[in-house]
């Protein structure tokens, strides 16, 4: 089973930047897909990036051209460097990976964006 932690949430004012980051406890090549969702309160969970083992990445329209997934496979990172935050990115967002079975998830870490 691999276990995931979210780090680098916080406060940020409109316009700013933060970076999070997910702390796998086993190689993350092992892991097909990872990604990050995340949910507002009142909300369903939605994508916001993720990228394949071959370094393939998507986002939705909403954060394209503002967030960015990377991989660490050497130090089992996950990053998403989130610039130009809106009040709108303000969520709950997670780590997730999903290996040749099972989908395996973080706990959160809170984003807030003030305007």
């Amino acid at each position: 089973q691999v276990r995931l932690v979210e780090s680098g949430g916080g406060w940020v004012q409109a316009g700013g930047s933060l970076r999070l980051s997910c702390a796998a406890s086993e190689s993350i090549v092992s892991l097909d897909v990872v990604g990050w969702f995340r949910q507002a309160p009142g909300k369903q969970r939605e994508l916001v990036a993720y990228i394949t083992s071959g370094g393939s990445t998507n986002y939705p329209d909403s954060v394209k051209g503002r967030f960015t997934i990377s991989r660490d496979n050497a130090m089992n990172r996950v990053h998403l460097q989130m610039r130009s935050l809106k009040p709108e990115d303000t969520a709950v967002y997670y780590c997730n990976g999903r290996g040749k079975r099972d989908d395996y998830w973080g706990q959160g870490t809170q984003v807030t964006v003030s305007s």
